[in-house]
């Protein structure tokens, strides 16, 4: 097996041939630092990368297998975290200027987790800055471009994650999500993005424990990857109060299921959102596959009546409660965007979070008893395909004017409100071949129902499998 070939395995088959020792953690490290050598200047995807400390630890696992040692279910899998996931001595810039030299002193508990489970972090992914807007840049380090057409976007704010696992830089990566974080770059990138319930990976240090939006979860080019990821991830923790209670092992379960008769509610536009014809084309093309699967479908979308005002009110709030004290000395370091979002937090006074609050309770029991209806919501994830890496956001879809650079991830950011588990999946290309995904959106805290049809649509259509052509 080629360098190459070993680098496009999935993180499942090579955590495998590494527990039986047919190929060693060191030869792993070695070719996806080879690879990353040659693809990463081409897409700007990792921006702090520690080779000599990688290989170090590669062969410590090695060692580790040879004295029996027992070992995690990640022994000996590169990976990088996120540039906005704090790593204990690693320089962690947020995308920011204002971070630029930032090294921090503690690791989050993800990192923890995948290092416990043997994961070797060989550096860190870009992002935007302080993750804002589903389009990777950021003055630090500069954009990172679309492997499947450099002059595009690769989408946000786990932008280099996305473009680390299409170019097999990576096997696994994390990605965090508010308004489609984890699911807007791998559809953008033909990957797989996991966006779990609040509290299934919890998140500390936070500066806001109770936050409900803001997810960290798994990145993989399989789904049976980001569930092996999420086993990792996910479990309670007594520092982060919205924890989950349950075990991450319920999924390392087989994800082979029986969908006969299982109701599914089909949302080409999610009940009137804009949506390119190109990306409306690519679903239609897949509808057959749910129903070949034995699902029954019906054309349906849940009430979000409020949903927008929901989301701006608390997106604006945390952006105040977590970045606000930087505004008066740094605002010169700040990109406009963050600056009028934090702007938006202060402007809110405590009857408009009332309200809200009051809005989100009563958008939650109207798509909870639609739910009760349908086992699962099958909607676009992104309203666009990847477009020109040098627009900042979306400013029209279909002639319909955005007037903020959010406006055009509502497919998204109407999911992140409701506290659902949705993943993205490769569905198609468009004609310019450009990728696109299908987002599924199961019932309350059921990932695992997520990745068992996201499984059989992904074994169904092998669309995953088409790699970027960046080596010419």
């Amino acid at each position: 097996m080629s360098a190459v070939e070993l680098c496009f395995l999935s993180a499942t088959e090579l955590a495998r041939r590494i527990r039986t020792r047919e190929v060693s953690c060191r030869e792993v490290m070695e070719a996806h630092l080879a690879r990353i050598e040659r693809i990463n200047p081409r897409v700007n995807a990792i921006v702090t990368l520690l080779a000599e400390r990688s290989l170090e630890r590669a062969t410590a696992a090695d060692d580790a297998l040879g004295r029996g040692q027992e070992v995690g279910s990640l022994h000996g899998l590169p990976i990088a975290h996120k540039d906005l996931v704090l790593t204990k001595g690693v320089r962690t810039t947020l995308g920011s200027p204002i971070f630029a030299d930032f090294v921090p002193d503690q690791d989050e508990i993800i990192v923890e987790r995948l290092r416990a489970a043997g994961a070797i972090a060989i550096g860190k992914t870009n992002t935007p800055e302080f993750g804002a807007g589903s389009q990777t840049y950021n003055e630090v380090f500069g954009e990172t471009l679309n492997p499947y057409d450099l002059s595009t976007t690769c989408g946000g704010s786990s932008g280099g994650a996305a473009v680390s696992l299409a170019t097999g830089m990576l096997p696994i990566a994390d990605g965090s999500d508010l308004g489609g974080s984890l699911r807007n770059p791998a559809s953008f990138c033909n990957v797989v993005g996991f966006r779990p319930s609040p509290g299934r990976v919890p998140t500390w240090p936070h500066r806001v424990g109770w936050f409900p939006f803001a997810v960290e979860g798994p990145m993989a080019r399989t789904v049976q990857d980001v569930a092996l990821l999420l086993s990792v991830m996910a479990g309670p923790d007594p520092r982060v109060p919205i924890a989950n209670t349950e075990s991450g092992e319920q999924f390392l379960q087989p994800l082979e299921r029986s969908f006969a008769d299982t109701p599914i509610a089909w949302s080409p536009t999610l009940g009137g959102l804009p949506v390119d014809a190109r990306v409306t084309a690519v679903l239609e093309s897949r509808r057959g596959v749910f129903a070949d699967l034995g699902c029954v479908i019906e054309e349906a979308t849940p009430d979000f009546q409020d949903a927008d005002e929901v989301f701006r009110v608390w997106r604006a709030w945390y952006f105040d409660l977590s970045l606000g004290e930087l505004l008066p000395e740094h605002r010169d370091k700040m990109k406009d965007t963050v600056i009028w979002n934090i702007e938006e937090g202060t402007k809110l006074t405590g009857p408009q979070i009332g309200r809200a609050e009051k809005k989100r309770t009563l958008l939650y029991h109207r798509v909870r008893e639609f739910m009760e209806q349908y086992e699962f919501l099958i909607l676009p994830v992104s309203q666009v395909p990847p477009f020109d890496v040098k627009q900042r956001y979306v400013r029209e879809i279909n002639g319909v004017q955005m007037e903020t650079y959010l406006d055009w991830m509502r497919s998204c950011y109407y999911i992140s409100i409701t506290g659902l588990p949705a993943i993205s999946v490769p569905c198609g290309f468009t004609p310019e071949g450009l990728p696109v995904g299908v987002q599924i959106v199961g019932r309350h805290q059921n990932e695992l129902g997520v990745l068992q049809l996201a499984y059989a649509f992904e074994q169904a259509t092998r669309v995953g499998e088409r790699r970027p052509e960046v080596e010419d």
